[in-house]
């Protein structure tokens, strides 16, 4: 009997001091704008990605509010307090950035980055305010560990909904918010930047079966999709598919470690 051959996966990064880690977020948080800029995933002055900061856990490296995904360099970045405030860079916060984000690395010690933004599929499937179903194996990284946020009451700028988005994601890798879009966090930059792209994949996916098929789509089974999310739903699995990623922007775009 045969078996497939076993591969040692690369381990995350180690870092001699905090400075070293900071500017490693910095730049994954800047190539992660990049990306999404590459794929679409801005709309005029929407969406955020964060990264908690390695020295200070109350402050946050973000976006400044009004700058493409496609221009961001990692010198652009700005870093803000949990009052709201700009400590680090000259230009200013999106509300709405701070009173999602600032909730969610509040409610969640453990995360290090969260993204949102308004992309096509994903804020398409978030009117359904449905969950999305295992229909493929790249869908069951999210099975039984995404949320849906049942609400919409307008653009998010007062803290009171940040806290009601970080309860409803609770301590899931998504959450789908209701005729809004997505949101991912996880333990690395590299690791909620690649759930955001295969989430607004899976929606695309889920969208287009269900809009061409004659009949129900074939869900894959709870032991099937949990054996699958082991396999591709994992932090280390989320960190580890972006790498490819990372690889491919920085060498067509190397004025982002700018």
């Amino acid at each position: 009997m045969s078996t497939a051959p076993t591969s040692r996966v690369p381990s995350l990064p180690e870092f001699a001091d905090v400075e070293s880690e900071r500017l490693h977020r910095k730049q994954r948080l800047a190539a992660a704008f990049r990306l999404f800029g590459r794929f679409g995933f801005d709309e005029g002055v929407a969406g955020h990605i964060t990264a908690r900061d390695p020295e200070d856990p109350e402050r946050f490296w973000v976006n400044p509010f009004g700058m493409n995904f496609k221009q961001i360099k990692v010198s652009d970045l700005i870093c803000v307090d949990h009052t709201g405030e700009v400590v680090v860079g000259e230009r200013p916060v999106n509300a709405a950035a701070f009173a999602i984000h600032s909730r969610l690395h509040k409610a969640r010690p453990d995360v290090v980055a969260a993204a949102h933004a308004h992309s096509v599929y994903g804020k398409a499937w978030s009117a359904f305010r449905r969950p999305l179903d295992p229909l493929t194996q790249d869908a069951c990284a999210f099975y039984e560990d995404h949320a849906v946020f049942e609400d919409y009451t307008g653009v998010v700028l007062d803290l009171q909904e940040g806290d009601r988005i970080a309860k409803a994601l609770g301590s899931n890798k998504a959450a789908i918010l209701s005729n809004h879009g997505n949101i991912t966090v996880g333990h690395s930059v590299d690791e909620a930047a690649y759930w955001f792209i295969t989430m607004e994949r899976t929606c695309q996916a889920q969208l287009l079966a269900e809009s061409v098929a004659r009949h129900q789509p074939t869900l894959i089974d709870r032991q099937g999709a949990l054996s699958a999310k082991e396999t591709v739903g994992s932090p280390l699995a989320g960190w580890f598919s972006f790498q490819p990623l990372w690889d491919w922007i920085t060498a067509e775009e190397p004025d982002l470690f700018d």
